[in-house]
């Protein structure tokens, strides 16, 4: 992992001591909620329906065992007992008192952590693979570059008041877990000729406005990371719309100017500081990846876990679900579900988080990751634990063998907590994954992703669900409109709405109906994604709404 040096301790404790102080004067009434808005969006706190949020920054997804159980302490101590896992692979609190916010920005700032720029017109936190660094399948590790494209948007003078939020994806491996396509700007790492280049795909994104990004570059070299992201950031900063925030992302800029006028004025200001101070030598990019060199592994053979499976079917199913294969031998993936019965997808207690913690020492390396479905990961597990680990998992509520599966929900805070949702999302999420609680069922149905969003901001990325939910507003009462085969991997695609939208108790029922179309409808061992892009949506649309007919 990377650890902060001397300025980047100086930096986040000068920032705590202002928003201290900043915080104090809005209090005292001599700061105006006008005034003080951006000066809280630029360290993660916003004002939802019931209370303050606040939202803290996990750098691509990454967390050590210490600063887990600090967000375990901020949970007890300033909040309600929990956190919320987002999908950003950030940490929210729902219930902090303003006047301690500072306090557990200073928390934080103990265990080289932060909430700087979770919000606002800017950067947001550089998002990757979950299972970087340790996937069978991957190039290279992509968090030196995530980690490189941190220090450089920090704070950046030129792109801290953008015409709206930005976001960033980075990955590096055969599959894509980190829906690059749908970001503004995401970043694909591959090898060659030997050499490390970078694909960039630019104007993607979710909201009122889903779109999928376009490629506009290939091949640029690794030195080059910064400079070429420069050239992009300096276009949307100067052309895009700063008039209207609904038009103001830059996939809204890149579809008026269109792909190919949009990477031309790229290219035409790259030409201009390519050889900018922002070229990486190779010495600063040794500089960071030295950070991310592999933890001291024991060399170990594959265990054979047969005898555990066969006495227990339950680890045989959390083994095939929760669980991949590693880079080394002996070693293991382990995804921890927060998806449990009557708990809010992505919600985490402190005794949750601070059993995590332990385990990630114990079985591992003292690391752990936020994953884009709201799960928490353990990277390095040795083989020869994980079933002592699984039955430590199901007794702490985290070892429940659904990823990937349709009660794998992602699922948005909804109206239970935004201000600016339409419908709530969490009871939703819950009716489904009660009507669906057949483990049997689940596994026959195969990979099926359900995302909710409680409004068209698509915190929930509605759009590339298999299944997507949107809470809609009806004249004063919560509806929901469902869409079908989006996808957020390779070859992502954006869902197509069924048709007019459901009230909450109709919900579940509609779901089963779809389902029971898939499974009349699949060939043998088809996905649900590839039963849809084969027969399309008429069939599923013909049987939810038959009753109306």
């Amino acid at each position: 992992m990377y650890r902060y040096d001397h300025f980047d301790q100086r930096f986040v404790d000068e920032r705590v001591a202002q928003f201290r102080d900043q915080t104090r004067r809005y209090l005292d009434g001599e700061l105006s909620e006008d005034e003080f808005l951006q000066l809280r969006l630029r360290n993660g706190l916003y004002v939802q329906r019931l209370a303050p949020m606040l939202r803290v920054a996990v750098p691509y997804g990454t967390l050590s065992a210490r600063q887990l159980r600090m967000l375990a302490h901020i949970a007890r101590h300033y909040d309600r007992g929990y956190g919320h896992l987002s999908t950003r692979q950030n940490m929210q609190f729902n219930w902090p008192a303003l006047a301690e916010v500072p306090d557990i920005l200073a928390d934080l700032a103990t265990v080289e952590m932060h909430a700087i720029q979770t919000s606002g017109n800017c950067i947001r936190n550089v998002t990757t693979d979950q299972f970087a660094g340790v996937a069978a399948d991957e190039y290279v590790d992509p968090r030196p570059y995530c980690e490189l494209i941190r220090q450089w948007s920090t704070a950046h003078p030129e792109f801290d008041w953008l015409p709206r939020k930005f976001k960033i994806a980075v990955n590096a491996a055969a599959a894509d877990r980190a829906a690059v396509d749908v970001h503004d700007i995401g970043i694909e790492i591959r090898l060659e000729n030997g050499a490390r280049v970078l694909d960039f795909k630019v104007g993607g994104g979710l909201g009122r406005t889903p779109v999928i990004g376009s490629l506009i570059r290939r091949g640029v070299a690794e030195s080059h990371l910064l400079t070429y992201l420069e050239a992009i950031m300096r276009v949307y900063n100067r052309y895009g719309r700063r008039d209207n925030k609904y038009k103001a992302r830059i996939k809204i800029l890149v579809r008026a100017m269109s792909p190919e006028v949009f990477a031309k004025r790229v290219d035409e200001e790259w030409t201009a500081i390519k050889d900018s101070p922002s070229t990486l030598t190779d010495a600063e990019i040794e500089r960071v990846r030295v950070a991310f060199l592999p933890p001291p592994y024991e060399t170990l053979d594959d265990v054979d876990l047969s005898d555990h499976k066969l006495r227990d079917p339950a680890f045989a199913h959390w083994l095939r679900q929760n669980v991949i294969d590693h880079k080394r031998r002996g070693y293991a993936c382990v995804t921890l579900s927060t998806k449990f019965t009557g708990v809010a997808p992505g919600d985490v207690s402190d005794v949750q988080m601070d059993a995590v913690a332990d385990w990630s020492e114990r079985f591992g390396h003292g690391e752990i990751r936020i994953s884009h479905e709201q799960n928490f990961v353990l990277p390095d597990i040795r083989q020869r634990d994980l079933f002592t680990l699984w039955q430590l998992a199901r007794a702490h509520r985290l070892g429940t063998a659904n990823i990937g599966t349709l009660s794998d929900i992602i699922c948005c805070p909804g109206g239970d907590y935004c201000s600016l949702a339409n419908a709530k999302s969490i009871p939703i999420a819950e009716a489904i994954q009660r009507r669906f609680d057949d483990v049997d069922e689940l596994y026959d149905l195969g990979p099926i992703d359900i995302n909710i969003s409680g409004c068209m901001n698509a915190c929930g990325h509605h759009h590339v669900g298999h299944i997507g939910i949107l809470g809609v507003d009806k004249k004063g009462e919560e509806w929901y409109q469902i869409s079908l085969g989006g996808h957020a991997g390779r070859g992502a695609s954006l869902g197509a709405i069924v048709g007019p939208s459901f009230s909450r108790a109709e919900v579940p029922d509609v779901i089963e109906r779809i389902l029971e179309v898939y499974a009349e409808r699949r060939e043998s061992r088809e996905t649900f994604l590839d039963c849809f892009r084969r027969i399309g949506i008429e069939p599923f649309r013909a049987d939810v709404y038959a009753d109306a007919a």
